[in-house]
C-alpha cells in the first residue's frame, strides 16, 4: 500500500517551484491558485528569498499550492485508484484534504490563505517561537515543559518533539535541557499549534462554515491521533482545531505501519516527511517528489505496488 504524505510549513526553500514551471500546464494552474490565495505563488515559489517565504502567510498557501499541482502530476493516467492513503503534516493537512476530495482545489488553497493569515496576526501578539527536541525521555521533557509553561506542538517520532512557547521559556530550556536531550531553535514566526493559535481558531470556524466537506474519496489519517476520517465534515472541524492542537505525526506513521505501508511518496517540497519516515518507518522505501525528475520514481513505487 502506497501512502502520499504532504509537508508542512519549514519545507519550502528558495527557488523550489522553478522546475516545475516548465512543466506543461503547471503555471497556468499555478496562476488559478494565485488568484485564489490572492498572493503571487508563482514568484514566490521562483525568485522571493528565504526570508520572504518564511513569512506565515506567504508559505502556507505556496507549500499546498505546490503539493496540490505535484499531487495533480503523480496521480495522472488512472493512478489515483492506486494510492492507498493520504495524510499531510500540519499544513499540509489541506493538501491531504483535497488530495482526498474533502475540498476542492479552489477552496483549500482559499481556507490555507485565511489560515495562513490568521495564524500569522495570532503570532504577533506576543513573542513566541518553537524549537525542535532531539533525543532524551519524552515524560522529563513533558516535565520541563510544564514546568517552564511550554507546550509539544509535534510529535514527529523518531526522538524529535517540537515544542512552543514563549521565547525566553525556549531560551530556558536550551540552556537546561532534560537529560541526554538537545534544543534546536526553530526559525518560524510563533508558536503554531499551541494555545497561542487560539486566536486563528475562532476565525477559521468562521471560514469553515462557508465550505461544503465531501466525505474522503480514499483513507485520510488525521494528525489528532492518527487515526482515520471517513466523514469529510469531522475532517474539516479537525483542520481547524488543529491549528492550536498538537500534531501527532508518530501516530500517523504507527497507523501506516498498521495498514501495512509498502511506500510512502512525500508530495513537493518534499524531504522532511521522508526524513522522519527514514527512522521511524526503518525499511520502508521512500521517494521525495522534489522536482519533475523525481516523478518516473514515484510512479515506480505505485506501479509495483499494483
Amino acid at each position: 500500500m502506497i501512502v502520499v504524505v504532504c509537508p508542512g510549513q519549514g519545507s519550502q526553500t528558495p527557488g523550489f517551484l522553478t522546475p516545475w514551471l516548465a512543466e506543461p500546464g503547471f503555471a497556468e494552474r499555478l496562476d488559478a491558485l494565485s488568484a485564489a490565495a490572492g498572493i503571487d505563488l508563482a514568484a514566490h515559489g521562483t525568485v522571493s528569498d528565504a526570508d520572504t517565504i518564511r513569512d506565515t502567510a506567504v508559505a502556507q498557501p505556496l507549500i499546498v499550492a505546490a503539493g496540490l499541482l505535484t499531487l495533480d502530476a503523480l496521480i495522472d493516467d488512472g493512478r489515483a485508484e492506486r494510492i492507498g492513503g493520504i495524510a499531510g503534516h500540519s499544513v499540509g493537512e489541506i493538501t491531504a484534504a483535497a488530495g482526498a476530495g474533502v475540498l476542492t482545489g479552489t477552496e483549500a488553497i482559499g481556507f490555507v490563505a485565511e489560515r495562513g493569515r490568521a495564524m500569522a496576526e495570532a503570532a504577533a501578539l506576543e513573542p513566541t517561537g518553537m524549537s525542535a527536541v532531539l533525543g532524551g525521555d519524552e515524560a522529563d521533557l513533558l516535565a520541563r515543559l510544564a514546568e517552564l509553561g511550554l507546550e509539544p506542538a509535534n510529535f514527529n517520532g523518531g526522538g524529535q518533539i517540537v515544542v512552543a512557547g514563549a521565547v525566553d521559556a525556549l531560551e530556558q530550556l536550551k540552556a537546561e535541557p532534560p537529560a541526554g536531550a538537545r534544543v534546536i531553535p526553530l526559525q518560524v514566526a510563533g508558536a503554531f499549534h499551541t494555545r497561542y493559535m487560539r486566536p486563528a481558531v475562532e476565525r477559521l470556524a468562521e471560514v469553515a462554515e462557508r465550505l461544503s466537506p465531501a466525505d474522503p474519496a480514499l483513507p485520510i489519517w488525521t494528525n489528532r491521533d492518527g487515526s482515520t476520517v471517513a466523514s469529510g465534515t469531522e475532517f474539516l472541524e479537525l483542520l481547524v482545531g488543529q491549528v492550536s492542537s498538537p500534531v501527532r505525526w508518530d501516530r500517523c506513521m504507527e497507523s501506516f505501519a498498521e495498514a501495512g505501508v509498502s511506500g510512502i511518496i512525500e508530495l513537493a517540497p518534499a524531504g522532511a516527511l521522508v526524513g522522519l519516515a527514514k527512522r521511524g518507518l526503518k525499511g520502508v522505501p521512500t521517494v521525495a517528489v522534489k522536482t519533475p525528475d523525481d516523478l518516473a520514481a514515484a510512479i515506480e513505487l505505485i506501479d509495483q505496488a499494483a
